[in-house]
């Protein structure tokens, strides 16, 4: 049995910390969704009011710098040697075999796509495909190979400059788990653990599901309701008990410590506590993270935490600071997709200055595409100069990239949930070359015509601008630390976003301020007269020069204009281009 349950002897810290919390909170438990929330009925909400961005710390670090790759180990390789190999099912040596596509160290676009940290979706013992109902915390994935496996796979990404980042399914875990298993006896130690009612309380979930289940005791006496928000296979945890967290605390040592990955991604978070029928965003959840934070800062200092909360900007940013590191920010990319789908960049510039306003500075996670939705692609109409503008203007906003295995080729992908998330398309051969067997999904049809090897010989291809893209950020501490201006659109589908430089110090001392970058992008499908720029504040030199960084066409490339600069060094009525075709976007460093 390994249940891992806390020993007197297990951090007295964590037992203290607990005994806090349970004087904290005061009401019932509950989970979050990967349905968006907006297409149902809701029940009632309490939402914390968030303090305003610029009175919360900005949690910036070593995420800061990084782009994330987000792995579904199950569809990414499937290793051809050892003893995982060939069964149709990704693993951990098949990852480790394509870490150098990843990032082989040597800072070259034409290697590998440089990201600084991968996010893996959950590792942890499941009984289905997607792993979000673990029953073992503490066991890797049998699919995927074993702990010592997965500890080699951190070694290697750590070779590599690649941090760790692991999927933690903190608010319910798979009806098969043992500890459910015995909790559904009243006489259990485990009982409290989740939530119960002798009879059915009948009001529904957040998106107007069932949250309510029947299970009958060992007795076989009364029939009793178990509290899951996601399914009858995924009971919620009971937070309200001192003991879960405690249980909790040490699966986050755990993988921190013995395992030494750099941090966690935090599912459902925003469902973690309920307050009766308000099942999200309660002032519990918010009061648990804070604690959370503290204890996990406390195992690792430079440890990462990513929330996902799917609601609006303002709702999403009251977890960042003392609780979360970054969430992403679901809001902003709704508003990409939509804006370059409708060619509106109107509705993309104002939701950028939402979020900047929203969040404090840097901490937002950005994406376009996840594994719980449609492909960026698939939402584009297969249309691949949209999707290189949503990868150009992701890159030039502020905040925590994340690119979803796949997106980087084009790969397609719609509901359900599967069609999302199969094999990595690695060549035009069998499967893909995913696997030298029958794999446990289907790769998309368009396979043989969209994949990495093919895209690698093609230089102006979707994988290719990724790969500039992120070494170039990578390469500019202004578009990963600078600050952010939009500039009000003067002509239709144009947007146009400034990156400040950031100010460093020579030898001497004496301070400056790097280069500043901009970002225009052309939304409509016609080519347009790029209007003019102003922007105060820059103190660029007079001895300044325009030039491309990058661009979403190949060739030819649009020229720079002369720059116009006032007597302070800002840029006063200066079209940066004079003309963009139709749905492209550039990169011009003003140095």
């Amino acid at each position: 049995m390994n249940t891992r349950i806390h020993g007197a002897g297990r951090c007295a810290c964590l037992l203290i910390a607990a005994a806090l919390l349970a004087g904290l909170l005061a009401a019932p438990a509950r989970g979050q969704a990967t349905i968006n929330p907006e297409a149902a009925t809701p029940t009632p909400m309490v939402t914390t009011p968030a303090p305003s961005a610029g009175t919360r710390k900005s949690p910036t670090g070593w995420w800061t710098d990084a782009v994330f790759y987000q792995v579904f180990v199950r569809s990414f390789n499937d290793s051809r040697t050892g003893a995982k190999a060939n069964d149709g099912i990704g693993d951990i040596q098949g990852l480790i075999d394509k870490l150098d596509y990843l990032n082989d160290g040597k800072n070259n676009p034409a290697t590998s796509m440089g990201v600084k940290a991968i996010w893996l979706l959950p590792m942890s013992e499941s009984p289905t495909y997607h792993g979000y109902d673990t029953t073992d915390y503490f066991k890797v994935e049998s699919d995927y190979g074993t702990n010592e496996d997965f500890k080699r796979l951190v070694d290697e990404c750590h070779k590599r400059g690649i941090r760790v980042v692991i999927d933690l399914v903190l608010n319910h875990h798979s009806d098969k788990h043992e500890w459910f298993t015995r909790a559904i006896d009243p006489k259990s130690p485990y009982h409290d653990w989740y939530i119960w009612n002798d009879k059915d309380p009948a009001w529904k979930g957040p998106w107007n599901q069932k949250v309510w289940h029947r299970v009958n005791p060992p007795s076989g006496k009364n029939s009793l309701f178990y509290y899951g928000i996601f399914s009858s296979r995924m009971p919620d945890l009971n937070f309200r008990n001192a003991d879960v967290t405690k249980q909790m605390d040490e699966v986050v040592r755990f993988w921190l410590e013995d395992m030494r990955v750099d941090g966690f991604r935090l599912d459902a978070i925003r469902h973690l506590i309920e307050d009766g029928k308000v099942q999200e965003n309660t002032p519990g959840t918010h009061a648990w993270l804070k604690q959370f934070n503290a204890k996990y800062k406390a195992i690792k200092g430079d440890a990462f935490a990513v929330g996902e909360v799917w609601a609006g900007s303002e709702e999403i940013a009251s977890y960042v600071g003392d609780e979360l590191d970054s969430c992403f920010e679901f809001e902003l990319s709704s508003a990409i997709i939509k804006g370059i789908k409708d060619g509106n960049s109107d509705l993309i510039g104002k939701q950028i200055k939402r979020t900047l306003a929203a969040f404090p500075e840097l901490s937002q996670s950005t994406f376009l595409a996840n594994h719980d939705q449609t492909r960026s692609l698939t939402q584009f109409g297969g249309n691949l100069e949209m999707a290189r503008l949503g990868a150009m203007i992701q890159f030039t906003l502020p905040g925590v990239p994340f690119v979803y295995y796949g997106e980087e080729i084009g790969m397609l992908g719609d509901k359900p949930d599967e069609k999302l998330r199969t094999p990595m398309q690695w060549t035009a051969e069998k499967s893909g070359s995913f696997s030298d067997a029958k794999a446990w999904q289907p790769p998309q049809a368009d396979f043989r015509r969209i994949n990495v090897k093919k895209q690698e010989g093609e230089s102006g291809s979707l994988l290719n601008l990724y790969r500039r893209l992120i070494h170039a950020r990578n390469d500019s501490p202004t578009l990963r630390r600078g600050a952010t201006q939009v500039i009000d659109s003067q002509a239709p589908g144009v947007l146009t976003i400034v990156r400040r430089g950031v100010k460093t110090k020579d030898a001497q001392g004496l301070e400056k301020s790097g280069p500043t970058i901009i970002g225009v992008f052309n939304l409509s499908d016609k080519e347009v007269v790029v209007p003019s720029v102003t922007s105060k504040g820059l103190q660029i030199p007079a001895s300044a020069k325009a030039s491309i960084l990058a661009s979403t066409m190949e060739s030819p490339l649009p020229s720079t204009t002369d720059l116009r600069l006032d007597a302070e060094g800002n840029l006063w009525g200066w079209a940066p281009v004079s003309r963009l075709p139709a749905r492209s976007g550039v990169w011009i460093e003003v140095k």
